[in-house]
């Protein structure tokens, strides 16, 4: 059985300047987490247009992200995080100082500069983890992190449907508006390095900075984060519809937060874990744990399916997280954690209305199943083109011997034959190599 600390969450939080990392960004996150719920509600009941409107908005957001998240970590990779989020800064502010005052179709056109020039918070928070934290405690650190982002989308979405009911739609965009700028300004305030002072797979200055970091292990875990999402968003979507089927709308506040709920115990009893399967294999969990829910009658035996299929949520994200960041050298990980937040968003584009689909022309039975089947699929078909690809180089896959990686100059991942406590390398190497590559001093959205 897998040794597990009493307190590796102590230890992480008293490493210098990481403590202050997870205030920060815990705070950054609360208007993200804020705006969707916010917009729909202005668009739905301020400018009194229908859900597909609001949707729009939300989409043309979503479409902003989705391109914009690589763009903004390659400026953070070249330019260093302040001078990479100063432009954000400013036009955060100025979209979101008007946006209570546009019209319809202004406000679809904001919304996609709003989501192209979004703060990085989520990415970079990642990021300078796993700069600062030692290679044995990332796991730790990883799972702390996706608990977190989900205590925040479990307290944020609320208070901005408090100020939209009890205030108004406007006074609820000014407030997002000016906490995203506030936001932004404490995290270049605090201007958490991105960037080791000595890494050791620092890349020459004339290395390529266009040089493809792209392999089977990178696509495959990146393929992951879309399938969590669609897992996620299509769950929610089921939830949300199973509750109205049976006249019990009320209901889907503290439903969502039994699912939150159970994520965040089971990020944390992951985090104080040393070993656990790949991301993929968690993947492929939280889609088979979300099965009971499609058969579970309303309201008990949903609530405790719910929780069930919220606690392989935080430990497949923040595996995820950090999968990641040993499979691409240090000077390309804020791109790398970018494309992770488009594919994110991918998932959620392509899990809402397909799961939706199903349920308009099924039950919501039938959206917990289409989530699973599709989020499952994709989580084994990775397994299947990494063993494909380690039968080919002559490697074992699996849950093998821990690896930290090393990079070449190339940006092409290597494994070297040092075991450490950590996460699971995806493929292990041929042939052991001489030189250690420990990491020295990045949630979902969601």
């Amino acid at each position: 059985m897998a040794r597990v600390s009493r307190f590796p969450y102590g230890a992480l939080l008293r490493l210098p300047g990481v403590g202050r990392l997870f205030a920060v960004s815990f705070v950054a996150r609360i208007p993200h987490a804020m705006t969707g719920v916010v917009l729909t509600l202005h668009v739905v009941t301020t400018m009194d247009r229908g859900y597909a409107q609001a949707g729009l908005v939300a989409g043309a957001m979503t479409v902003g992200m989705a391109i914009g998240a690589p763009w903004r970590g390659r400026l953070v990779d070249r330019l260093g995080l302040r001078r990479a989020i100063a432009p954000s800064i400013v036009v955060e502010s100025a979209v979101w100082v008007v946006a209570p005052h546009l019209s319809y179709e202004a406000l679809v056109v904001a919304a996609v500069v709003a989501g192209l020039f979004l703060v990085p918070v989520f990415s970079v928070s990642r990021q300078s983890l796993s700069v600062m934290v030692p290679l044995a405690q990332q796991r730790s650190a990883f799972a702390l992190d996706s608990v977190a982002v989900e205590v925040t989308f479990m307290l944020a979405p609320v208070l901005g449907v408090v100020l939209a009911t009890q205030v108004s739609t406007s006074a609820a965009l000014t407030v997002v508006g000016t906490t995203t700028v506030l936001a932004g300004l404490l995290l270049f305030w605090a201007n958490p390095p991105t960037r080791s002072v000595t890494a050791p797979d620092a890349v020459p200055v004339a290395a390529d900075p266009r040089a493809s970091v792209l392999g089977p292990d990178l696509v495959v875990v990146l393929l992951a984060a879309l399938a969590a999402s669609f897992v996620l968003v299509g769950t929610d979507v089921a939830l949300v519809a199973a509750l109205n089927d049976e006249g019990r709308a009320a209901d889907v506040g503290w439903m969502i937060a039994l699912w939150a709920g159970g994520s965040v115990v089971g990020g944390l009893v992951h985090g104080a874990r040393h070993r656990s399967p790949s991301p993929l294999a968690l993947v492929a969990l939280l889609a088979l744990a979300t099965v009971p829910a499609a058969f579970a009658p309303v309201p008990v035996w949903l609530a405790l399916a719910v929780v069930l299929a919220g606690l392989p949520c935080a430990p497949a994200l923040s595996s995820i997280n950090a999968t990641l960041v040993r499979l691409v050298p240090e000077h390309r990980r804020g791109e790398v954690m970018g494309w992770s937040g488009t594919m994110s968003t991918v998932g959620n584009a392509l899990g809402a209305p397909l799961c939706g689909w199903v349920i308009d022309r099924g039950t919501p039975g039938h959206g917990f199943l289409t989530a699973a089947a599709v989020g499952g699929a994709v989580a084994v078909g990775g397994l299947v083109v990494l063993r494909v690809a380690g039968a080919r180089r002559g490697a074992p896959v699996g849950d093998a011997v821990p690896v930290a990686p090393v990079h070449d100059p190339r940006g092409a991942a290597l494994v070297s034959g040092a075991p450490t406590e950590g996460e699971p390398a995806l493929v292990a190497p041929r042939e052991p190599l001489a030189t250690e590559g420990a990491v020295v001093p990045d949630p979902a959205a969601r």
